[in-house]
């Protein structure tokens, strides 16, 4: 399989040629690509290459039972495989699956201060474990993470280039709408990275045979390989209710009101009953959560009720992959994500602004008489961003922006299948643009 360039590539790179660089700690869900993404800079950066990989190889489970040292660990290595060669300077040691032996991070600091070679180590669900880890290696390793590929790197696999992104947003800054066949074949690629998510394999498959034939079932098995994660590595909580809660995000976005109600994953459900479940997928790297503003204005951190909250699914091709055999006929065959109420676009939406370093933040009035989808905010504007299905008018955005009670919020982005266009406090694009929005503030001039 032809490797898929990944925004990872690049930071990798940067980090080995920083001049004070840590060991790195890659963490991330199961499937989005870490391992190979890792190798394939490996085999591109390093003369030597040293994978271990503590599920496959367990007998490097004892590699620090004469140290933590970097002498010791690498004599050890040496002796239960006298291959993998050393070359000062020039070695990359990979420590994979380290979430089933936290223990190796003791050696971090023995590492970077012998400095001979570079350190990253990886696993599936190291935001589990990742407060134990972090306190064993303080002060001497660096943190990433990473999740599944975004549109734009879905756009590289099917072999468009930087070139596009760049004239894409350059029809963002100038308010210049596509043309007809251009929205038609970027909006026909958004709803095909839909459906197909972001998990590399899948996306691979995909490309090979220029068919979904197989995705659905990879995608299913890699919910029920989650599932089977929680059973494993659950430790302290009720992995039943943890997979019954994870279950559930598909029914809740389903609803008008998409608050996560715990009274829909059981009859009589409380939250006191699920204490640790929510925060155990988001760990995961399985959900994002998107936490309701008491009142919306700046900071957005400032008035956040944690109580009150929407779920969503990491990757909405897995999502899509829950729905109903009809549903999946309709998605698949007809490719009409539409008539399932936004909710499939809203995941999508929570799940760029996530890739693009954005918090989760809606606002509902009590009264039910306003509601948001999301929010950002420029250097001094806090800004509505609303995911619509359909064509219909954003009556709360409108009332945000207009009305006196919210001085912080001058102008509003609206998404959805139409083209560009504004009416100087409204700006509409595309869904497919939606990747394009963190470069897109960071540009425009407008507010």
């Amino acid at each position: 399989m032809a490797y898929l360039r990944r925004k990872e590539d690049k930071f990798l790179l940067d980090w080995k040629n920083s001049g004070e660089k840590l060991p790195l700690i890659i963490k991330g869900a199961r499937q989005i690509g870490k391992t190979e993404t890792i190798r394939h800079f490996a085999k591109e950066n390093y003369k030597s290459f040293i994978e271990i990989n503590f599920i496959a190889e367990p007998v490097y489970k004892s590699i620090i039972e004469n140290g933590y040292g970097a002498d010791e660990v690498l004599n050890y290595i040496s002796r239960i495989a006298p291959r993998r060669k050393l070359v000062p300077g020039q070695t990359l040691i990979f420590f994979d699956e380290i979430q089933d032996f936290p223990d190796i991070t003791t050696t971090l600091k023995f590492f970077k201060q012998d400095g001979r070679c570079d350190v990253i180590c990886s696993g599936s669900l190291l935001g589990i474990q990742y407060k134990n880890i972090s306190s064993i290696s303080v002060g001497y390793k660096s943190d990433y993470t990473m999740r599944s590929m975004d549109f734009e790197e879905f756009l590289w696999a099917k072999g468009y280039d930087d070139a596009l992104m760049d004239d894409m947003l350059d029809h963002m800054l100038r308010d210049k709408p596509f043309s007809n066949s251009e929205l038609e074949i970027f909006s026909g690629l958004f709803l095909d990275y839909c459906i197909l998510g972001g998990m590399p394999n899948i996306i691979a498959s995909h490309i090979k045979s220029n068919t979904f034939n197989s995705t659905l079932a990879l995608q299913r098995q890699i919910i029920t390989d989650y599932e089977n994660d929680a059973r494993k590595y659950a430790e302290g909580l009720d992995q039943t209710k943890i997979i019954s809660v994870y279950r559930s995000v598909p029914v809740q976005l389903a609803k008008e009101n998409k608050k996560f109600q715990y009274s829909l994953v059981s009859k009589g459900g409380r939250s006191k009953d699920y204490m640790g479940c929510i925060e155990w997928l988001y760990d995961a790297g399985m959900v994002n959560p998107c936490y309701c503003m008491g009142f919306p204005e700046l900071p957005l951190k400032g008035n956040v009720n944690l109580d009150k909250y929407k779920l969503y699914m990491s990757d909405t091709g897995l999502l899509i992959s829950t729905l109903d055999d009809e549903a999946q006929r309709d998605v698949r065959t007809g490719r009409n994500i539409g008539v399932y109420k936004g909710a499939l676009y809203e995941n999508f939406a929570a799940e760029s602004l996530v890739k693009q370093g954005y918090g989760l933040y809606y606002y509902k009035k009590n009264d039910s008489t306003l509601e948001e989808d999301f929010f950002i905010r420029s250097s001094d504007e806090l800004i509505p961003v609303e995911v619509k299905a359909g064509n219909n008018q954003a009556k709360s955005m409108k009332e945000l922006i207009k009305s006196s009670h919210y001085p912080d919020i001058k102008h509003g982005l609206k998404f959805t299948p139409s083209n560009i266009g504004n009416n100087g406090l409204i700006f509409n694009f595309p869904f497919f643009c939606l990747f394009l929005l963190r470069r897109y503030m960071e540009k425009q001039d407008k507010f």
